[in-house]
């Protein structure tokens, strides 16, 4: 299983992210230390990266919340919308753990 978590750093919550990536990686008995940093600097490789914001993660290549079709690949910070309704610069981590375990079904 590939692991990504694409970032800019003009968005302050990738440090958030990478902590509960980890921990939802090691809940789901996956190695936390596999993940994949990657930095995305400018808008010519948010293109080409398919990067709807900051932070994105992504496993076996596929978002675990994908953006919709309509929005635009830039250098900007992405807003989630939480279970409970609530908005919030970091997926739910509910999200992140059933997206782990639908990659590792596929396994």
């Amino acid at each position: 299983m590939r692991v990504e978590l694409l970032w800019w750093e003009g968005c302050s919550s990738f440090p958030e992210t990478i902590a509960e990536v980890r921990e939802a990686l090691s809940e789901e008995g996956v190695d936390p230390d596999g993940l994949e940093l990657r930095e995305v600097e400018t808008d010519e490789e948010a293109a080409r990266e398919r990067f709807p914001g900051s932070p994105t993660i992504r496993i076996d290549g596929e978002d675990v919340l994908p953006p919709a079709e309509d929005e635009p690949y830039a250098l900007t910070c992405r807003v989630y919308r939480l279970r409970d309704g609530r908005f919030s610069p970091t997926p739910d981590p509910a999200d992140v753990r059933a997206a782990i375990r639908r990659a590792k079904e596929k396994q």
